[in-house]
């Protein structure tokens, strides 16, 4: 378990101390503490609870609409797990699923009204939530993370 970002991590065998986090870990555990600050805010405000990948389903979506197909792409995940998450905000009433214009075979995934008001507020929380760690981190080092994460990194390197 991966403590606070920069915690510790329980192998189950012992802890190991936080320089032993190689980046790839980091950067998960970033993720999840985002993903953990989001999802109780939104709780705490009285939002409905999401799940993280309903949650990465909002993320991936187009304005006009998304296939299920194309979001699965996007978040990287099957299109089972992506048509799960996807079926259970329909059922929440935050997102509809209509037919393609483009395409006889294949529907669109779109925000409703009330999906929208929910992913407005999801955004002025994320605000929120980037200003309370540029000021844990300060706003230097916050200013260079995003820098750092918005820089082309070229594809996948393949080392032997």
């Amino acid at each position: 378990m991966i403590r606070a970002i920069v915690g510790v991590v329980d192998t189950g065998r012992g802890e190991m101390d936080e320089h032993t986090l190689n980046t790839p870990q980091r950067l998960a555990a970033a993720k999840r503490w985002f993903d953990d600050a989001l999802l109780n805010s939104m709780q705490l405000a009285g939002e409905r609870s999401v799940t993280v990948a309903q949650a990465a389903v909002f993320a991936a979506l187009d304005e006009d609409g998304t296939s299920v197909s194309e979001l699965a792409r996007r978040i990287g995940t099957t299109r089972q797990s992506t048509h799960q998450a996807v079926h259970g905000l329909i059922e929440m009433g935050l997102l509809e699923q209509n037919p393609d214009p483009g395409s006889a075979r294949s529907r669109l995934v779109r925000v409703t009204e009330e999906g929208a008001r929910v992913h407005q507020r999801a955004l002025r929380t994320i605000a929120r939530i980037e200003d309370e760690l540029a000021q844990r981190i300060g706003v230097a080092a916050f200013e260079a993370l995003r820098e750092a994460l918005r820089s082309p990194w070229g594809e996948p390197p393949l080392i032997r």
